[in-house]
């Protein structure tokens, strides 16, 4: 196997091994023991790949973006002129930012409160200017296709979009009554910013 196809299976074993453990612990509860006996893996094998268990949750995050980024590039290829396959292939996970439950919304949430050590505000200093980073090549592919308006600021507007995710992740996690904004209206404020007049309903 070669060693580009070995990352790649080990990365996915790794990802899929923290979604199985995060069923029945906390992030807080999670070791690099436990990693290592779901997975199957040695322990030099895993950390070839991460230092710390915050490192593999910051590597399970980013590869949440890259599988949304995957699925927004099939579909501008799909669909080079039409605004709805795109925007819909970025949004249709939106409610799980609003889920307590949902695996990446916890992990966010734990290295957030580790933020104080320099690997983590590292990692997520990485992971925010990541996610901005393809919100704005997402805006930009729009445009160079005809189908998001150029007066959009693309980096503004992608830097706003990864704010408002990121306040619904940590509303989540408060307890609280019902809201007035929530990810159906984020989905909405996107369309109506980013489709060309007359085109986002």
């Amino acid at each position: 196997m070669k060693q580009e196809e070995r990352r790649k299976e080990t990365i996915r074993l790794l990802i899929a091994t923290v979604h199985t453990l995060l069923g029945t612990k906390s992030c807080d509860e999670i070791r690099m023991k436990d990693i290592t006996r779901a997975s199957g893996l040695s322990t030099g094998a895993v950390f070839h790949y991460v230092n710390s268990m915050e490192e593999l949750f910051a590597l399970v995050l980013n590869k949440h973006l890259e599988e949304v980024n995957d699925r927004f590039m099939e579909r501008v290829d799909m669909e080079t002129n039409n605004f709805q396959g795109p925007f819909q292939a970025i949004t249709q996970g939106l409610a799980q930012l609003e889920d307590p439950e949902e695996m990446t919304n916890k992990m966010l949430m734990y290295l957030l409160g580790k933020s104080g050590q320099p690997p983590v505000a590292a990692s997520l200093q990485a992971f925010y200017e990541y996610w901005v980073r393809l919100s704005r090549t997402w805006i930009e592919t729009g445009q160079q296709h005809g189908v998001i308006p150029d007066t959009v600021r693309a980096g503004w507007a992608a830097e706003l979009f990864v704010l408002i995710s990121f306040g619904l992740r940590t509303r989540s996690m408060i307890p609280s009554g019902s809201h007035t904004f929530r990810a159906v209206d984020f989905s909405d404020f996107i369309q109506t910013m980013l489709a060309p007049e007359g085109k986002g309903d």
